[in-house]
């Protein structure tokens, strides 16, 4: 490759590096199963990211609930059915592992409101952020038995309406403040008390990766993943743990290894980037939307 053709190449963000292939084009059926998760690009509204998407080609998007308040469920349902975009899923329930009564009662109607709206926006599925430990509370797993008992009780209220749960099992970096569910062997332990159309889990690189006999639980999953997530584990962390979530190729995660395994356990459903990093969310979201694209078609798609 000349110098010239080197530096006509588009500019993957954050890293600033040539592209290594080319942007696909709206057209492309390699982008056939492709979603973006809304939170990577944090400053689009839900309006931007739909408008995003359909200028991409992404046929398929995940939605934030706080995006969709400020617009509107009525209105955000109609803008998607009118973009011709699929929801892959809808982020986020959960948060359920408070002691005190009315906590308890308080969360259930907060998520009981979370599968109507995912209903109603003909998602995938509702993903669950199992919450952390409650003030001054260190019994870790009396924390993960009330977030067992609060999908035992939501559980017939989303099959109801048609709703799949996905239990998000996230790293143990979170375990103290968002997900006491830390491996996927322990959410899979929670979901196959429950049918799996309804209750299934989130297979997320980023939370899983590490993990050891990771391959043996996503084959162990099979149907009950209900989302693949994919981002990559970056060095150094930030100084916000919660921001470390790079783009895929960026990192120290193999994706053509751990798509191969999702691929295997027989997922078919949409796979989504979600990108939880400062320099992603600074760039504009064009440029996100097309190095993410790029990256996909690149490391992720041809393994599926």
């Amino acid at each position: 490759m000349s110098v010239a053709q080197e530096q006509t190449r588009p500019l993957d963000v954050p890293s600033g590096r040539a592209a290594s292939v080319a942007t696909p084009g709206p057209d492309d059926p390699r982008l056939a199963r492709l979603s973006l998760n809304q939170r990577t690009c944090a400053h689009w509204s839900l309006r931007e990211a739909i408008d995003g998407c359909v200028a991409a080609g992404l046929p398929s998007i995940g939605v934030w609930r706080e995006p969709v308040a400020e617009v509107g469920l009525d209105t955000a349902v109609r803008w998607v059915r009118d973009a011709g975009l699929r929801v892959s899923s809808v982020c986020r329930g959960g948060f359920f592992t408070g002691a005190d009564p009315a906590e308890v009662a308080a969360a259930h109607e907060a998520n009981v409101e979370a599968v109507r709206e995912t209903a109603a926006l003909g998602a995938a599925t509702l993903v669950l952020v199992p919450g952390g430990l409650p003030e001054g509370d260190k019994d870790l797993g009396a924390a993960r038995a009330r977030a067992a008992e609060a999908i035992t009780a939501l559980a017939p209220v989303a099959a109801e309406h048609g709703v799949r749960l996905g239990i998000e099992p996230m790293h143990p970096i979170f375990a103290a403040d968002r997900g006491v569910v830390s491996t996927l062997a322990q959410a899979l332990d929670i979901a196959e008390e429950f049918d799996p159309a309804t209750v299934g889990v989130v297979v997320d690189t980023f939370h899983l990766w590490w993990e050891p006999g990771v391959e043996q639980q996503v084959a162990r999953a099979g149907p009950r993943i209900v989302s693949y997530q994919v981002c990559d584990w970056i060095t150094p962390f930030p100084a916000d743990a919660l921001l470390s979530r790079g783009m895929m190729g960026d990192g120290h995660i193999d994706f053509p290894t751990f798509t191969r395994w999702v691929r295997d356990a027989g997922y078919t459903g949409d796979v989504e980037v979600e990108i939880f990093h400062a320099d992603v969310w600074a760039a504009p979201g064009a440029d996100v939307v097309a190095t993410l694209a790029r990256r996909y078609v690149e490391l992720v798609q041809p393994y599926l």
